[in-house]
């Protein structure tokens, strides 16, 4: 699970709760039409065809319940669990968190700030997990890029602030990544910091101490606003390595006195979003796929060659990474973040991404009420059985991404759901089936 954050107070304000006047749910399907917020004249963008099976193959038609949580901008990122032990997973976007199941009763995390849309939030990933061991899911933020991420202390029954635990004084690069990438069972997060690629993992002795960094990588150039990063096994050791723009490090057999990692220099496009590493066309090779420029267009998926024979990934482009035409099926502006799930439950992993709106503000007097555009891409087989197509399907017109896709079922009916938080609001997105 995912979302973000940023620099707060040392305690947060307590649990109060407050009532959301109206909760506007919309149907936005993936092969007809795409709806905003209930109530809004908007006219939907133009779809791509979609019959709703896999290439054909009669599978049941995808569709997207729209709950809007709210209008504001509070934050770019936004996760989901169950945060008060009753068994119903909850969402939390920025400084609230919304219980479910309808998502209508509000509780604070943090005093809440709605920011300027032609600026930035303090929140741009969240991740959830029990960090004290009390039985309670704790909040892990990661804020501005530069700045220090901290975990935030679910109070549990007693209703009392969220204490905040300082993680890293400074988080460097736009796609943090919370995994286990050392294989022992606790995740770590995976980010930039004073030019290098590392992981911070937390003190087993005390999980309130400051997490300790170790470099992967030498100074290279990584900077606070560096675009593109994932973690993945793509040697075929099951050892899972780390993916940046530019290339990757081979994670070694031994991480005692924490080793420099094996580079190897790959293109991957300019820096986009996060970084998936997957067989995509089932030759038995790990392959990657991501988005192109975070700040600018393209998908792409990346093909590896077998492992005993070297040389180059060859790039196989889903969405091109330049303007597209004003009657493209598809325009996928600044695609800020990046989700690979099987959404239709066929066994491949499909893409979810989208526009991540005012990313950088438009100049001149930029149109807060133009489109913001969620997809997902089916995955499916071609001809020959195993080179893969993507066919794209419109969510929704005025949502979009923020920097953080958070996909998972929310509402315990084994289907993907989807939660997205931006500049035009906080949104889930539950999954149909006809």
């Amino acid at each position: 699970m995912a979302f973000g954050i940023g620099i707060a107070p040392d305690t947060r304000a307590s649990h109060c709760c407050r009532a959301r006047p109206g909760l506007f749910v919309v149907l936005a399907t993936a092969i007809g039409v795409g709806c905003g917020t209930a109530g809004d004249a908007r006219t939907p963008g133009q779809l791509p065809q979609n019959d709703g099976g896999a290439d054909g193959g009669g599978s049941p038609t995808i569709a997207f319940r729209k709950i809007t949580l709210h209008r504001d901008f509070t934050c770019e990122g936004a996760t989901f669990g169950d945060i008060d032990g009753d068994g119903v997973m909850d969402v939390v976007a920025g400084p609230e968190w919304f219980r479910g199941p309808d998502f209508t009763e509000i509780h604070a995390i943090w005093p809440r700030m709605a920011f300027d849309p032609k600026g930035y939030s303090d929140c741009f990933f969240e991740f959830m997990r029990d960090f004290d061991g009390d039985g309670w899911l704790d909040i892990l933020v990661v804020g501005f890029p530069g700045q220090s991420a901290f975990w935030y202390q679910n109070p549990g029954a007693s209703d009392g602030p969220w204490r905040q635990h300082l993680v890293a004084p400074v988080v460097d690069g736009e796609s943090p990544s919370f995994t286990d990438l050392t294989g022992g069972g606790i995740p770590e997060l995976v980010f930039m910091s004073d030019a290098r690629l590392g992981f911070a993992d937390p003190d087993p002795a005390d999980p309130t101490a400051p997490w300790r960094f170790h470099p992967i990588s030498e100074p290279r150039g990584f900077g606070a606003f560096t675009h593109g990063l994932g973690v993945g096994d793509l040697d075929g050791d099951l050892r899972p390595d780390v993916l940046e723009a530019t290339g990757y490090f081979r994670q070694p057999t031994s991480l005692i006195g924490d080793p420099p990692w094996n580079r190897r220099d790959q293109a991957f496009g300019p820096g986009g979003a996060e970084m998936f590493v997957s067989d995509l066309d089932g030759d038995g090779v790990a392959d990657v796929i991501t988005t192109l420029a975070a700040h600018g267009y393209g998908l792409s998926w990346f093909q590896q060659p077998p492992l005993d024979a070297g040389g180059t990934f060859l790039e196989h482009v889903i969405v091109p990474n330049e303007p597209p035409a004003a009657d493209a099926a598809v325009i996928l502006h600044e695609p800020h973040a990046l989700a690979l799930v099987d959404i239709d439950g066929d066994g491949l992993l499909d893409a979810v991404t989208g526009e991540r709106f005012w990313g950088h503000v438009p100049g001149g007097d930029p149109d807060f009420g133009a489109p913001a555009r969620l997809y997902w891409f089916r995955h499916g087989r071609g001809a020959d059985g195993r080179s893969p197509t993507w066919t794209p399907a419109l969510i929704d017109d005025d949502s979009g991404v923020g920097t953080q896709l958070t996909i998972g079922d929310v509402n315990a009916d084994t289907m993907p759901d989807i939660i997205v938080s931006n500049k035009k609001g906080a949104f889930v997105f539950l999954q149909t089936r006809n």
